[in-house]
């Protein structure tokens, strides 16, 4: 019961689109399926160290420490401006060469803790969402209820990433661009939101 709980939960705290869910899809979309889905399993075991971390309340302490929130802030917001950028930058060519161009691994995991970690507010909000599921179990169901939330993640974060994969071959080159574009236009926007909020707390 408790596991049943902790997939819909799950499923609840993954599904909205947000910068994290874009760049999976953009990660169906711009490579072939074994690259996509490996770039796509960074991202979901830096967002199941998020969902334990949020069970578990550490979103309380960023949340009470303006220093630490300030700083995931402004740190956070450059790195998804920098991520943002490079997605338009290689739009074009991520879309006509698709499988020729290719990130490393470390910017893989770079990239996948900031889509995961950047956002010290969606932290605060796992801990209040998971953290009030928390006090209503035991030790036990607690347990199979941070598995039900992680695999729930896992299920939808591989899963679209396999759909996107299977539709980019039907989509047109121009429409894949347009896609990478405007992608990137929303994380490095999502970027400078992060930027400003940092900076309104500072001043």
């Amino acid at each position: 019961m408790a596991y049943c709980q902790g997939l819909l939960i799950g499923l609840a705290f993954v599904a909205p689109i947000g910068m994290q869910n874009i760049y999976v899809f953009n990660n169906g979309l711009s490579y072939r399926l074994s690259r996509a889905l490996l770039y796509t399993f960074f991202v979901w075991l830096f967002d199941a160290l998020f969902c334990f971390a949020a069970f578990y309340g550490i979103g309380a302490l960023i949340s009470h420490n303006q220093f630490i929130k300030v700083g995931v802030m402004l740190l956070g917001g450059a790195l998804t401006v920098y991520i943002g950028y490079n997605i338009i930058r290689s739009a074009n060519q991520r879309a006509l060469t698709s499988d020729d161009h290719q990130i490393t691994l470390r910017q893989a995991i770079m990239t996948a803790i900031v889509v995961s970690w950047a956002n010290p507010q969606a932290l605060i909000d796992g801990t209040m969402m998971l953290g009030a599921s928390r006090g209503t179990l035991t030790t036990a169901e607690s347990i199979f209820f941070i598995i039900g939330v992680i695999t729930s993640s896992f299920v939808w974060d591989l899963g679209m990433t396999s759909a996107f994969n299977l539709l980019r071959h039907r989509m047109p080159a121009k429409l894949l661009v347009g896609i990478n574009l405007v992608s990137g236009i929303i994380v490095l926007g999502y970027g400078g939101f992060l930027i400003m909020n940092g900076l309104e707390q500072i001043f």
